[in-house]
């Protein structure tokens, strides 16, 4: 137990740990990380803290499911995950009630000025989970840039959706019905 530090101060330290929403886990992280002195340094305005930019590959071959082809793929070159610029896209029809997905691709596809996101960044999503916004909790989030053929013969998007204990995917069909908490992920 420290006796530099007066109960007041660690009083204070603990209720900014828990304004910023570090967990009990991440406190006990934060003492037992090995470079803290570094945390000094950014205090000091010796160092600044970097994050590390997400490239995505959008051009590169999908994962394709066993069984499954790829349909439509498009790519937007390396692609770099900036959450702010994502719009979760719903069609008038979705907003009211549904809209049939043949009908929504070509809606999406009219999106001037929109990068229609694929499945590369729902796989890149995947590997990273960190990065998928809380916002979309509670969401069936659509990555019509990539469209697949199933085993048996229907076209189907990718979708990513959170299921309690984390996220994965599953595939809503062409045919389907697509409600308000489908929306596609554009982006601008």
């Amino acid at each position: 137990m420290s006796t530099l530090y007066s109960i007041g101060a660690m009083n204070q330290l603990g209720d900014a740990l828990e304004k910023a929403g570090f967990t009990p886990e991440e406190v006990t992280k934060l003492k037992q990380f090995s470079d803290l002195g570094k945390i000094k340094d950014v205090l000091s305005g010796i160092a600044t803290i970097a994050y590390p930019d997400h490239l995505i590959d959008t051009d590169a071959t999908p994962f394709i499911p066993d069984g499954w082809s790829v349909e439509k793929h498009s790519g937007h070159g390396l692609w770099k995950w900036n959450p702010n610029s994502i719009q979760l896209f719903l069609s008038k029809e979705q907003e009211r009630n549904y809209e049939v997905g043949h009908d929504l691709q070509q809606i999406i596809e009219s999106q001037q000025g929109k990068i229609i996101l694929n499945a590369n960044v729902l796989d890149y999503l995947l590997a990273h989970p960190e990065l998928i916004p809380e916002s979309w909790k509670g969401k069936a989030v659509f990555f019509w840039g990539t469209i697949y053929r199933r085993s048996d013969g229907r076209l189907c998007v990718r979708y990513l959706g959170w299921r309690g204990a984390g996220w994965d995917w599953r595939c809503g069909w062409l045919g389907n019905n697509f409600r308000a908490d489908s929306p596609a992920a554009l982006a601008s």
